[in-house]
């Protein structure tokens, strides 16, 4: 599959982050819902005056429906000319353009060989959780979820470790067609904030569809002491989806960032990507 950028073109590389509350995730959708890509593509076909034109993104990882993103990134094919004109002005004129819950903070020609999905190294990913008797700090409350029982971080960390490593998850991913679950967790690891919110931090090379709010959920009825330290593993090693791991609400998960080579190894990492898993994000 060949991604070379076309004679006339400039790729460009996007940095950005959005509060994923109103949004229908990242991906176009039929029907119209409002989504943080169709946000984005209708913002550029405005500011560089494309008419009917659509510059389309391709993105390091498409966030579902609720989730957050904080180091987001993603790339655009522009015309030599739009990019000479808007080089410049882009960021600012972006700003004025889209909704306030997403926003573009660099733009910059990216580097020979650049794809945002397949250049990607990793990707990281928190999940917030507060477990105060009192509910969650209401100004917290669109990216922190509320447990109603006691957390135990030790033996939630002690969890998370076990699931370190490559494996199929299969247990802890919603199927899809012609696609791997196999996927490598580098970091896995779960800590207290000085806030007392209970942070739950992924890192890995990609990641199936509902993957981490499945280990999630697991790690919860693990911290909560419904389940022994375990059980997350136990599910992993059984290879089918388990009715007790449910899938947490996707509102207390933010991705964090997304790292890439360096830029004469960005073709390399790309070629090993497609190779590895095909079309996967």
């Amino acid at each position: 599959m060949s991604d070379e950028v076309q004679p006339g073109w400039v790729r460009v590389r996007l940095d950005l982050s959005y509060d994923g509350g109103g949004f229908h995730g990242w991906a176009k959708q039929a029907g119209g819902q409002r989504t943080v890509q169709g946000e984005i593509e209708d913002a550029l076909r405005t500011v560089t005056r494309a008419g009917g034109v659509t510059y389309e993104l391709t993105v390091a990882g498409r966030t579902d429906a609720g989730v957050h993103a904080r180091g987001q990134v993603a790339h655009v094919d522009l015309p030599v000319e739009v990019w000479g004109e808007q080089r410049e002005k882009l960021l600012k004129r972006l700003a004025g353009r889209l909704p306030k819950d997403v926003r573009v903070w660099r733009a910059a020609e990216a580097a020979e060989g650049f794809n945002a999905r397949f250049a990607a190294l990793w990707r990281r990913y928190v999940y917030r959780v507060g477990d105060a008797p009192g509910g969650v700090d209401p100004l917290l409350r669109s990216h922190v979820l509320w447990h109603d029982w006691a957390l135990d971080a030790d033996v939630m960390d002690a969890a998370a470790k076990s699931l370190v490593g490559e494996h199929d998850f299969a247990a802890y991913a919603k199927k899809r067609v012609g696609a791997s679950t196999v996927r490598e967790i580098f970091d896995f690891g779960v800590r207290r904030s000085g806030d007392g919110v209970v942070e739950i931090e992924v890192r890995a090379d990609a990641f199936c569809h509902n993957q981490v709010r499945s280990m999630v959920g697991a790690l919860l009825f693990v911290g909560d002491g419904h389940r022994g330290v375990e059980w997350p593993r136990k599910v992993l090693d059984a290879g089918v989806r388990d009715s007790a791991v449910h899938v947490v609400r996707p509102h207390g998960l933010t991705l964090e960032e997304v790292a890439y080579p360096a830029d004469s190894l960005l073709r390399e990492r790309q070629r090993e990507a497609r190779r590895v898993r095909g079309q996967v994000h």
